[in-house]
């Protein structure tokens, strides 16, 4: 038989129906004999007393087993001692949990009823509400009523992320930054071990761009849309991009930034999602109409002629091209005019003189400037230099490829009609047979006299 506190009234403890007996001990015969009495009438658990007691799912082990004078101290007739300081008795069976860094309010207060019902509960551990509800009964439930809702959140898993008692880290986390979010997303984890270059706010903390319980957009994003996100770190690229007038068509599709960059981690720099050009290409493969005009199947272009342009050997379209847009025709860096025609004028041409030498078009003669000269009689000067009817490079040459050398093309257009260059090169020279002139021919070594 079990012994309780001496001085304590007898009681009747309830297990699996059964009425037991507690006597409290060496006390005189007359005193036994009423608490033999009482204890007939008495008991914590009767029909019209505590009926419910002991009935639930999860009972408290002093409960199921009638001990109900381990917690409650009898002082009289159905009377007990007050308990002032729940936490302080928990302790007498249950060990201490606040000894680390970060204690949850509660257990640091010693207020494990706030969570925990002493006697039962539907609910494992005697919580005095499932999952998240218990959570909710403190913490703002603003933060879960929202349009997309994190999965364990969802679920009411609070404890997948937070610890319920105490912990080293802050928040209560289970694990410290991005690894706590690894522990689910572990394609992310792997991603972030084997590649090149990873974006920064992702690297230092995924709260930097996502909220770890619930979001009125997308992936828990606190804005509207991936872009808006984007721009409040990339500020320059967002007066940029609204500056432009000539728009990069990519940045009004569905995804917008994310059609070129990845927001976690790349194989190449600028987060992009591919090889620049290879990237470039995923779109480039066929031919659109825009307000400046056709644009070509630049992939086949390419395939199809072999003599490529600098910048494009180098797989590098934003050499000349702004991917995010610009002032210019067909988003180039710099101002490039897209006529036959244009009175010289060095700022036409930034575009060009960002690689090629300015004196290329403004020294009238020359040795070693040019390739395209009849003698020392710079070529480029006679067919560039003029105030009326200056021939612009794209008059010649191609920007992309051709199968000619030095990118010079079989035809430009001319309005509706193809002019057609007729180029011909020779070891020192060369000679042209456009359709805006008779044909004429240069040579280095020996100049040519044209009639």
């Amino acid at each position: 038989m079990k012994r309780i506190r001496s001085g304590v009234a007898p009681v009747a403890a309830a297990v699996v129906g059964a009425l037991i007996l507690i006597p409290y001990g060496s006390h005189d015969n007359a005193r036994a004999t009423d608490a033999k009495a009482a204890a007939a009438n008495e008991s914590c658990v009767t029909d019209k007393c505590h009926a419910g007691m002991g009935k639930e799912k999860f009972v408290h082990g002093p409960v199921a087993s009638g001990s109900c004078t381990s917690c409650h101290i009898p002082t009289g007739n159905h009377k007990f001692k007050p308990i002032t300081n729940s936490g302080k008795l928990c302790l007498d069976c249950h060990e201490r949990l606040d000894s680390r860094k970060v204690v949850h309010a509660p257990v640091r207060a010693g207020k494990c009823t706030t969570c925990h019902d002493p006697h039962q509960s539907p609910n494992k551990f005697q919580l005095r509400k499932a999952g998240g509800e218990l959570c909710l009964l403190c913490h703002d439930r603003a933060m879960v009523s929202t349009k997309f809702v994190h999965g364990p959140v969802s679920v009411g898993d609070c404890t997948a992320c937070h610890n319920p008692h105490q912990g080293d880290i802050p928040k209560l986390l289970v694990a410290k930054g991005n690894d706590l979010c690894f522990t689910c997303h572990t394609d992310k984890a792997e991603a972030f071990k084997s590649s090149k270059f990873s974006h920064a706010p992702a690297k230092d903390s995924c709260l930097m761009c996502h909220s770890p319980h619930g979001g009125n957009f997308r992936y828990n994003l606190p804005t509207d849309g991936e872009q808006g996100l984007c721009f409040s770190c990339h500020a320059s690229k967002q007066q940029e991009i609204a500056e432009a007038t000539t728009k990069h068509k990519g940045l009004e599709t569905s995804k917008k930034c994310l059609a070129c960059h990845d927001p976690h981690v790349a194989g190449y720099p600028k987060q992009l999602r591919a090889q620049p050009m290879d990237l470039c290409m995923t779109c480039h493969d066929r031919e659109y109409n825009s307000p400046t005009g056709r644009t070509a199947n630049m992939k086949e272009l390419l395939a199809k002629n072999i003599d490529h342009h600098g910048p494009i050997k180098e797989k590098d379209c934003s050499s000349c091209h702004n991917t995010h847009g610009s002032k210019n025709f067909r988003m180039l860096r710099e101002y490039f005019p897209p006529v036959f025609y244009s009175g010289y004028n060095p700022d036409n041409y930034k575009l060009c003189f960002m690689c090629h030498e300015q004196t290329l078009a403004s020294e009238e003669s020359t040795t070693t400037m040019t390739g395209f000269r009849n003698g020392r009689k710079n070529l480029h000067y006679v067919h560039v230099n003029k105030q009326t009817k200056g021939r612009t490079c794209r008059a010649c040459h191609d920007a992309h490829a051709t199968n000619n050398p030095r990118h010079i093309r079989d035809a430009v257009p001319f309005g509706a009609w193809k002019l057609p260059v007729g180029f011909t090169k020779t070891e020192t020279g060369g000679s042209c047979l456009p359709g805006c002139h008779k044909k004429v021919s240069y040579d280095r070594d020996k100049p040519v006299e044209n009639n």
